[in-house]
């Protein structure tokens, strides 16, 4: 994923394979109760936003069959804060479960799967939240300044 800009764009069938392999793997967790395979999603999501490497969308882009410019595209810092989220879900979810607060484990990867799930679907919840923060921080310079 190279370095970070305010330009730089990821095909959206990369970001869907993402957004897929945290659903499966909060699924399989739920399924099987091997809750350590919460960690691959969140290792994956870390590397992401610490490094710029995403193992899963490095690996996803190989099998993209057109070129990645000739994609739909995604942009690189709104990722990033939806990577964010769900980093920090499946962190608190991850830890909660592992600590035997289920409860608290099951809300924190059912929001980041059904984030997920409905970002798959056409409406990425993460890219809302983020506009609306942009949209207060906005109003809120401009009522500072007088305008």
């Amino acid at each position: 994923m190279g370095e970070i800009s305010s330009t730089k764009r990821i095909p959206r069938p990369l970001v869907k394979i993402n957004q897929a392999f945290i659903v499966i793997s909060v699924l399989l967790a739920w399924i099987t109760g091997a809750y350590l395979i919460l960690a691959l999603p969140l290792a994956a999501g870390l590397s992401g936003l610490l490094f710029g490497y995403h193992p899963v969308i490095k690996l996803a882009a190989n099998f993209l069959r057109k070129e990645p410019s000739s994609y739909l595209q995604e942009d690189w810092d709104q990722q990033q804060f939806n990577q964010s989220i769900a980093v920090f879900c499946l962190t608190v979810g991850l830890v909660s479960l592992l600590a035997g607060w289920t409860v608290i484990g099951y809300i924190f990867t059912a929001l980041v799967a059904t984030a997920a799930t409905v970002a798959i679907l056409g409406f990425c919840i993460g890219c809302f939240i983020h506009y609306q923060w942009k949209m207060y921080s906005y109003r809120r310079k401009q009522a500072a300044s007088g305008k």
